[in-house]
């Protein structure tokens, strides 16, 4: 049986199913409990599996991921929340000190099952460190699992497997479009696998590679340079590490262009690695330098300016029709 979810719908049924199905798993977090946070992803969860297991912390990043650290290692699941993505800085010592490096100290012996969820990106009229997206930091460092899912049937079953991962999984949810559409999602379990790209729409004259909320605003592009006869292929990454390199780079041997759109700043932004994967693995296949559309090289702006910030389907269609031009 299927219901119409919404993401943020996705994330709590992701979360009741795993928690009904394994009583290790628990959830924490700013307001997390009470009041099913700031978003109401986690709502009901503490009503229906108690106090223990769906709970509320002090407003320390570092001693949520802190104590995850420990609840994994002896044998719990935590899933912890990041109210806001740029709320995870505090945690970052942490994150970086012992959740990606644990297996590698203990040579295997002890593994982090464990999942750091936080709202990520743009587009709602937020405060400061509200709207960041800064995938790029986590997905460079070694034992960290990245992932970023732009519907509501990928997000419950990412969720539900980067829960039962036996590593360290960030999970980016693209809070713009929590509520933007819904979607037919099962209501048992599911999961899918990490690190695997979807392709989204396919074509023939040019590759675009995207994630998270940016995805419909891709194929809003997309759309306006059909009637110019140009037809896109679409790849959603979903998970930017470990990232599915052969989904873009069969593409991109099929159409010969390329065009990277993300939301984070341009320099050392995930788009750069993607470009030079694609010069290394498809160069003799190129018909136009790779390229990318992305947010720009400053603080991410407060509400008046984000929309000159993200980029739009203009943007992009017009970068489509150069690179296809070139």
């Amino acid at each position: 049986m299927a219901n119409k979810l919404n993401i943020v719908e996705a994330v709590n049924q992701a979360l009741m199913n795993e928690m009904e199905k394994d009583e290790t798993v628990i959830v924490y977090g700013e307001d997390v409990g009470v009041e099913g946070g700031v978003f109401r992803a986690t709502v009901d969860l503490q009503k229906k599996f108690g106090k223990e297991r769906a709970f509320d912390t002090p407003l320390a990043e570092s001693a949520i991921v802190g104590t995850a650290v420990g609840m994994a290692i002896n044998g719990l699941k935590p899933v912890v929340e990041m109210q806001f993505m740029g709320f995870s800085y505090p945690a970052f010592n942490q994150i970086i000190s012992h959740v990606a490096r644990m297996r590698n100290r203990s040579r295997g012996r002890y593994t982090l099952p464990m999942v750091i969820r936080a709202p990520y990106g743009g587009g709602i009229r937020a405060l400061e460190h509200h709207s960041e997206s800064t995938e790029a930091l986590y997905a460079h460092i070694p034992g960290l699992k990245v992932v970023i899912p732009s519907t509501p049937y990928d997000t419950k079953g990412l969720l539900i497997a980067a829960i039962r991962d036996p590593d360290p999984v960030i999970f980016l949810e693209p809070k713009r479009i929590y509520r933007a559409f819904r979607q037919e999602v099962p209501e048992e379990a599911y999961g899918l696998p990490i690190s695997k790209a979807k392709v989204v729409e396919e074509g023939e004259d040019i590759t675009i590679i995207t994630w998270g909320a940016m995805v419909r605003d891709v194929q809003k592009a997309s759309e306006m340079v059909k009637d110019k006869g140009i037809y896109p292929e679409v790849i959603d990454l979903r998970t930017i590490s470990p990232m599915d390199r052969e989904s873009f780079i069969n593409s991109v041997k099929k159409t010969g262009r390329a065009i990277i759109v993300h939301e984070a700043p341009k320099t050392l932004g995930v788009g750069a690695e993607i470009v030079s994967i694609i010069n290394e693995k498809a160069f003799l296949y190129l018909e136009a330098p790779p390229t990318r559309v992305t947010g720009f090289d400053t603080t991410f702006p407060l509400p008046r300016g984000e929309k000159h910030y993200i980029p739009s389907p203009e943007r992009i269609a017009k970068t489509i029709e150069d690179v296809v031009k070139f």
